[in-house]
């Protein structure tokens, strides 16, 4: 056979164009993981159930303890609180349900939304094929940190919402009396419990982003979870050594029940406006180490 005669070499395929920055053509970031596909799946999952339904029936075990001990009667050591009043009136009861679940029974739902999110795709083995899918590593972080908040905020005005209709048709509708003396006209307390509710929502974004700080280093949920209430425990042990002296201004634990200045005769928003700072801060500098973590680590699960 003479070199004249060889078969023609096949030419290679055309290469598929690329999209944007080197892209797959028609891949759309914005468009992988959207917030309301999160949403249904972290809904439909049974610790949220879960979560709703200790909630809801928190205000009923109270009233129930209300109704087998008797009317509160204002004899504690420290003073009267929100508790002495408790049956005063639907927006007393919805007041005293806060107080009582501020400092720990709201952490642990905030704390299990945000510190489950990426812990149990990994706990799962499908985290890597959300990368791979692919995801981009900020957007995962920024979709499952946005509806972990939204669940978290649900979950704190969830309580408020059940105990003020729950303690409105077992006590009736009337004026927030507050325990030193005076009272609030019902249609100024419940912008005071909308402020009260809001502030209690930011105080916890301490526990959220440290939630989800640790959901980024460990393939543990309940490490996650755990190590985020832990930590809160221990803010609020350092807060009650008072030889710390002004070192506890620093600790977001210092400030959780500033709220209380919300339900005043006059509101001081001195104490809100100093814990915000406190907590903004914390909450910022944990998100951004788990954005910045996240981003360069390896992921084999």
């Amino acid at each position: 056979m003479t070199a004249s005669s060889a078969p023609a070499p096949v030419p290679a395929p055309p290469a598929a164009p690329a999209g944007a920055g080197g892209t797959a053509p028609g891949y759309r970031p914005g468009r992988t993981l959207r917030l309301r596909v999160e949403a249904r799946r972290q809904l439909r999952r049974r610790r949220t159930m879960i979560v709703a339904g200790l909630l809801t029936a928190l205000p009923f075990v109270l009233m129930a303890a209300f109704a087998i001990g008797g009317t509160p009667d204002g004899g504690g050591r420290n003073g009267p609180t929100l508790i002495d009043t408790a049956t005063a009136s639907g927006p007393n009861f919805a007041a005293t349900c806060l107080f009582v679940s501020a400092g720990f029974v709201l952490v642990v739902p905030v704390a299990l939304f945000c510190g489950d999110t990426v812990a149990s795709e990994a706990g799962w083995a499908s985290l890597r094929y959300l990368l791979a899918a692919p995801v981009p590593r900020a957007r995962l972080l920024g979709v499952k940190l946005t509806v972990a908040l939204g669940f978290s905020a649900a979950a704190i005005v969830l309580l408020p919402a059940v105990a003020l209709a729950a303690g409105t048709v077992a006590y009736g509708w009337g004026d927030l009396e507050l325990p030193t003396g005076g009272a609030l006209p019902a249609a100024s307390a419940l912008p005071r419990l909308v402020v009260v509710v809001a502030y209690i929502f930011v105080g916890q974004l301490v526990t959220a982003a440290l939630a989800f700080w640790l959901s980024t280093v460990t393939d543990a949920p309940l490490g996650a979870v755990g190590g985020a209430v832990g930590l809160t425990i221990v803010g609020n042990v350092l807060d009650a050594v008072t030889a710390l002296g002004s070192w506890r201004d620093v600790l977001p634990a210092h400030w959780q029940f500033s709220w209380a200045d919300a339900v005043q005769p006059t509101m001081e928003w001195t104490g809100m406006l100093q814990g915000t700072s406190v907590s903004v801060s914390y909450a910022v500098v944990l998100g951004a180490l788990a954005f910045r973590g996240f981003r360069t680590k390896d992921i084999v699960s």
